[in-house]
């Protein structure tokens, strides 16, 4: 096993985000310190304000922090230009989010191959691979349809297909449960732990203590600073299933 394996998937050392406000200044993160583990499945929750998205900001690479240092699977992201940067979210991070962000005039596997299609991948393989990313979230019936034609549950399946089309080793999910109903909800959080099961790590932002209460480690964070971290098995089936996955992942 190489070194850089052995490099936790992130971590922070006294990050601070910092907005200025008219004359004044906000504080959003305040002196954080974080390692989560290769593999790991992690809820940060928190109230509105309290930083959380923020931080998800900062750990999906889409804004700097304004103090401190952060290492993604131990490349320095500081030391790291906008286009170095754009290829770093290309390739080891996924995105999902609350509201979808699906292109309405594209059909579900249009919308899923436009990562792909940013870095250049041949169509074909773009084609194959979308599917492939479809069917894992058991969509590939619906490949053909636009989004305007597809329930909640089922769009935000296919923004999680689109999140995983580049096969990254972090996914980042930000309220993913807070536009559907709690039937589609613990369908999503079901996929996300069998995302998990395989060997991504995944964290999750929510509000919803539910939600944190399914995840093996529970970060909440208050006024731009974490507050607690607790960890232990998540409670439930998805827990044992949790468990499972970390003992295979020993084992290989």
């Amino acid at each position: 096993m190489s070194a850089a394996s052995h490099e936790p998937a992130i971590r922070l050392r006294d990050v601070e985000k910092r907005y200025a406000i008219g004359s004044g200044e906000v504080h959003a993160l305040r002196g954080l310190d974080l390692e989560v583990a290769r593999g790991e499945y992690v809820s940060v929750m928190g109230p509105s304000g309290s930083g959380k998205s923020t931080l998800l900001e900062i750990l999906g690479c889409l804004s700097r922090p304004s103090a401190g240092r952060y290492w993604l699977n131990g490349v320095a992201v500081d030391g790291v230009d906008a286009d170095g940067l754009a290829k770093l979210r290309g390739e080891a991070i996924g995105f999902v989010f609350q509201a979808f962000n699906l292109l309405p005039r594209m059909t579900l596997l249009e919308n899923v191959a436009l990562p792909l299609l940013y870095r250049g991948v041949p169509r074909a393989v773009r084609h194959e691979r979308a599917l492939g990313a479809l069917a894992r979230v058991s969509l590939e019936h619906r490949a053909a349809h636009r989004p305007g034609e597809t329930s909640g549950g089922e769009r935000q399946r296919a923004a999680i297909a689109r999140a995983l089309v580049n096969r990254p080793s972090l996914l980042l999910a930000d309220e993913p449960t807070g536009n559907l109903d709690s039937a589609h909800g613990r369908e999503i959080l079901a996929l996300l732990e069998g995302i998990h099961g395989d060997g991504a790590t995944v964290v999750i932002v929510t509000h919803d203590p539910s939600i944190g209460a399914r995840t093996p480690r529970r970060i909440a964070i208050r006024d731009g600073k974490i507050e607690s971290d607790q960890r232990g098995a998540a409670s439930g089936p998805e827990g044992r299933a949790q468990r499972g996955g970390a003992e295979r992942s020993e084992e290989s």
